[in-house]
């Protein structure tokens, strides 16, 4: 059933990122190897597309308010493409060399050319959104811009405490998880939120499913962290320890520096490099204090609070089990 939103959603997002002249077909291909469609070379491959979890979401909640799902597959290709502007830019700022097993396009193109793919993946983004179906009352519209919009500033707000907390001495879980409400929540909320606001204009009903969006999202970013952590390179894409490598206060380490290791562990990450020994004194800190297992438990309390929103819609319909299924999915990926 899943597959049927899946093949729409790439069919929207090929249609909006078609090249329309020959001289820009090397431009275009930095977004084709980017979603997972071709090799650096412009050859079509069967690359790691990513979840698309975010238009799904948009689509199931459209639906599950009693609209058409079709209706708002501009605005789930918009929330994909932000998403995808997102990526290639936190991989330029991470400095990340790889994404889902390949090389980042910054690698493949240099810096400046994963800047402008960038830029240009957020214009298209803003565009998908004046293809939603005309017949959109205006004030839906605007209701769903707005909403688009603010997901975008909140995101971009939530990379730069990302960043600047990699640089602070110390970070509070509270912080941590005003920059996950940011980075990561904003765009999972409003992908629920304008979903429903195709269907709805009653603001109790879209901003309880955006309440979901944020809790999942919470959750969602909570299990990448263990991933971050512990994950299987071959199947996440990333490379091994890379939260590590990079000193990222993920949750399981801020966990750890609440707990009786914490001083010597905030005394390994003040450290300007690791010696080998550094690194695996980090990692025997994390296991004495069972930091992924108390993550794992975090990211299941928000998975419930996203279970409670989903409930408290009152609304019953058969989409909603999509968004009940992802709870469990998203906490105990792989990948």
């Amino acid at each position: 059933m899943t597959q049927e939103y899946l093949t729409a959603i790439e069919q929207e997002l090929r249609e909006l990122t078609r090249v329309r002249r020959p001289e820009y077909a090397e431009f275009f291909n930095q977004f084709y190897y980017h979603l997972g469609w071709t090799d650096a070379r412009g050859k079509a491959t069967h690359a790691d597309t990513g979840k698309r979890i975010r238009p799904l979401l948009c689509l199931w909640s459209c639906e599950a308010v009693g609209c058409k799902w079709q209706d708002a597959l501009p605005a789930a290709a918009a929330l994909e493409l932000i998403h995808n502007f997102s990526l290639i830019h936190d991989d330029i700022q991470d400095n990340s060399e790889s994404r889902r097993g390949r090389p980042t396009v910054w690698q493949v193109w240099g810096l400046a050319q994963g800047i402008n793919a960038g830029d240009a993946m957020f214009v298209l983004a803003q565009q998908a959104l004046d293809e939603l179906p005309a017949r959109l009352s205006l004030e839906r519209f605007v209701g769903i811009h707005r909403a688009f919009n603010s997901a975008i500033l909140k995101l971009t707000q939530g990379q730069y405490l990302d960043l600047a907390y990699e640089r602070a001495d110390q970070v509070t879980p509270d912080q941590y998880l005003e920059m996950v409400r940011g980075k990561t929540a904003a765009l999972l909320s409003a992908a629920c939120e304008i979903g429903a606001r195709h269907g709805t204009n009653d603001p109790k009903i879209f901003r309880t499913f955006a309440n979901y969006g944020e809790n999942l999202g919470i959750a969602f970013q909570i299990a990448d962290d263990v991933l971050g952590l512990w994950g299987d390179p071959k199947i996440t894409g990333k490379p091994v320890n890379a939260d590590l490598l990079s000193r990222k206060k993920s949750y399981p380490v801020l966990y750890a520096m609440q707990t009786d290791s914490g001083l010597e562990l905030r005394t390994l990450y003040a450290k300007k490099k690791w010696t080998a020994k550094d690194f695996k004194r980090v990692e025997a800190l994390l296991a004495r204090v069972n930091a992924r297992a108390q993550a794992t438990r975090q990211a299941e309390t928000y998975a419930r609070q996203a279970q409670f929103a989903l409930e408290a819609t009152g609304i019953s319909h058969p989409a909603l089990t999509h968004l009940h299924k992802l709870i469990h999915q998203v906490v105990y990926r792989d990948k």
